[in-house]
């Protein structure tokens, strides 16, 4: 099983602990790589709450625990943290870290059906305990809500393409495994990008759909601004432009203040704004993404909560 290199580890840490003695969210808790930096920032009185869906997220924590109390786990999509907190009987917390997408152990382990290039069951499903698996979506899921997910989940230029072949395919056997989704999908694929599989973009759009990555996303930004303390920070690494562009447009939303028409005059005073942004975007450096080839597409953005 492969390590998980946690992508941007010191600055999204650096940015996120304000307050030593402060209580903190990890949303995506993983291999636990960004809570662990986060407790060593923190004196004998602050708390990290671990927030992850995976069966294995869970082990790794309960191993962590049993050495640092301080740290807190909720079994979970990180868009009902605050279902997590209710349980600890907080209401704020001083920092919240989403660390997006799918882990490097995820990608690697065949049988969790992340990978193209590693067969296994097709089953993309971040809680392989609950809720329903690509194989079984892409059986019985619409053409036409096909391509949507492809087109807009995935971008995907061959959506059409693809949607019909994987349609047809299916009335002849069921698709199951993931180098037969993967094979599929190559050979639809009329235009293949350099250094890229040709199933790169489909796998993506499927894995979203299976996971309800974004519409998560979406909850636990709005869930975020009634959760921080005011100079309670929001940190946010994304892997793909779906995902940022969320992030980016929240932020930008939430530290500019409610729209009003141009000919009503506002006091600076009157503006609200819940947000301001820290620093611009961040990208890991040459030295990280030649260590982590996975870095490359990750993108930072940070943001303090006002009032």
């Amino acid at each position: 099983m492969s390590e998980h290199l946690s992508v941007l580890l010191q600055e999204a840490v650096e940015a996120l602990v304000i307050n030593r003695s402060g209580f903190y969210i990890d949303g995506t808790f993983g291999r636990g790589g960004h809570s662990r930096e986060v407790l060593s920032r923190l004196d004998d009185d602050g708390r990290v709450l671990g927030v992850d869906k995976d069966p294995r997220a869970m082990a790794t924590a309960h191993s962590m625990q049993a050495q640092d109390k301080r740290l807190l786990f909720y079994r979970g999509s990180f868009a009902d943290f605050d279902a997590a907190l209710a349980e600890q009987g907080v209401a704020e917390v001083d920092g919240i870290l989403l660390d997006l997408g799918v882990s490097s152990p995820q990608l690697d382990e065949a049988e969790r059906g992340f990978s193209f290039t590693r067969d296994g069951e097709l089953d993309m499903r971040m809680d392989p305990e609950s809720g329903e698996s690509a194989a079984d979506w892409l059986a019985r899921v619409e053409e036409s809500e096909l391509v949507r997910v492809l087109k807009v989940y995935g971008e995907e230029r061959f959506a059409k393409r693809i949607a019909s072949a994987i349609v047809k395919a299916r009335e002849e056997t069921p698709i199951t495994r993931t180098l037969q989704l993967a094979k599929l999908v190559a050979e639809a694929n009329p235009a293949w990008e350099k250094h890229k599989h040709p199933a790169t973009r489909a796998f993506q759009a499927i894995r979203i759909q299976v996971n309800n990555e974004l519409g998560d996303l979406e909850t636990a930004l709005a869930k975020a601004l009634d959760h921080l303390k005011p100079g309670g920070r929001l940190v946010v690494i994304s892997f793909h432009s779906l995902e940022d562009r969320i992030v980016k447009q929240f932020m930008k939303k939430e530290s500019r203040g409610q729209d009003v028409p141009a000919y009503i005059p506002l006091q600076e005073s009157e503006v609200t704004r819940r947000l301001k942004l820290i620093g611009k975007a961040q990208k890991p450096g040459r030295e990280e993404i030649d260590n982590n080839p996975r870095a490359r597409s990750a993108v930072m953005r940070v943001a303090e909560k006002i009032h």
